[in-house]
């Protein structure tokens, strides 16, 4: 596609233009879809593993690195499509501990630490926002060559403000680049913010800019629901997989490991039941309002309303008029107890 585009010229040809093609000139070039890791993580894909403080997001992206670096199954579940070297930097980690985690993750597999293809960055400090470090960090994937990096924890890795979206815009361009330069998967491991508002999808609940979320080719997240993890997918080129629970097994020091636990439709999904009220709360106070509104109203995902809005349909709850959507008369909103 890049020689066609270079031989593509400004409007009638002037140089002072920029080229251009019309859209039926541009060769069509089947993309197939590559995963790293199969429904987890897409083959140089950059994004976040996310969720609060506690709940096993250094392990995940540790098992993830593993799983790539042995070619073994993640979480014992997930198939690994592109398997080879993978490089981490653990910057709240001690290298022991680092070795620890790892060591067992490799025994869970039955292998040997020698027999896992996995390079630690042992630098006391790396900062994404330092030009230095970048080149540093470029440098260093030039010569493994892994399939995967994982960086953890970000909020450790610079010093730029996460709020502001032109500073995060410049962090995440280094990243982009040093993925495209390499066909690298990235993975940032960050943290979501104390209170995320009911209704809201579990991206835009990551701390700091929103770009933070758009940037991610693939994201995962944990939350704890009713003291077990819950983790729950997204991509940008392909359809969210069902969220699963996931279980840090302890009963083994030497083998300490996550596994996937039964599926999480065998439990309530308390955002749901959050997004259920919402929405029903929002049809109380204004009698009736389409889909594009009470999307904007709720800062939700499109899926996850359409989800919603069926169920409550389907419980008789509020229906579906000329108008838009309208609580339905025989089933009043819930109040919550004084």
């Amino acid at each position: 596609m890049s020689e066609h585009l270079s031989r593509a010229s400004g409007p009638n040809g002037d140089p002072a233009c920029l080229p251009v093609l019309r859209v039926d000139a541009i060769p069509t070039e089947p993309v197939p879809r590559r995963w790293l890791i199969e429904g987890l993580w897409g083959a140089a894909a950059v994004g976040f593993i996310g969720g609060p403080p506690k709940c096993c997001k250094s392990y995940l992206g540790l098992d993830m690195a593993i799983s790539v670096a042995t070619g073994t199954a993640c979480l014992g579940t997930y198939t690994v499509v592109e398997p080879g070297p993978a490089l981490v930097y653990l910057a709240e980690d001690a290298l022991s501990v680092v070795r620890e985690r790892a060591e067992a993750l490799a025994r869970h597999r039955g292998l040997p630490l020698a027999e896992v293809n996995l390079h630690v960055i042992t630098a006391p400090r790396l900062r994404l926002d330092q030009p230095a470090d970048q080149g540093r960090l470029f440098e260093t994937a030039r010569r493994l060559r892994p399939r995967m990096l994982l960086l953890d924890p970000l909020v450790r890795l610079h010093a730029v403000d996460e709020n502001s979206a032109t500073e995060v815009a410049q962090l995440l361009a280094g990243l982009r680049e040093l993925q495209r330069g390499l066909d690298l998967a990235i993975i940032l491991v960050h943290h979501t913010r104390k209170a995320v508002p009911a209704g809201m999808a579990a991206g835009q609940g990551l701390r700091g800019s929103t770009d933070l979320h758009a940037f991610g080719d693939s994201n995962l997240y944990l939350r704890r629901l009713r003291g077990q993890l819950l983790l729950t997918m997204e991509h940008r080129a392909a359809a969210a997989p069902e969220p699963v629970g996931l279980d840090l097994v302890t009963t083994q020091e030497q083998t300490i490991h996550l596994a996937v636990t039964p599926p999480v439709s065998s439990f309530e999904a308390p955002h749901e039941t959050d997004l259920d009220q919402s929405v029903l709360k929002v049809l109380e106070r204004r009698p009736v309002m389409s889909r594009h509104a009470l999307r904007k109203d709720l800062a939700v995902q499109n899926e996850r309303l359409g989800r919603t809005l069926l169920r409550l349909e389907g419980q008789g709850r509020i229906h579906r008029s000329p108008d838009g959507w309208r609580l339905s008369n025989h089933h009043p909103v819930p109040r919550s107890p004084p």
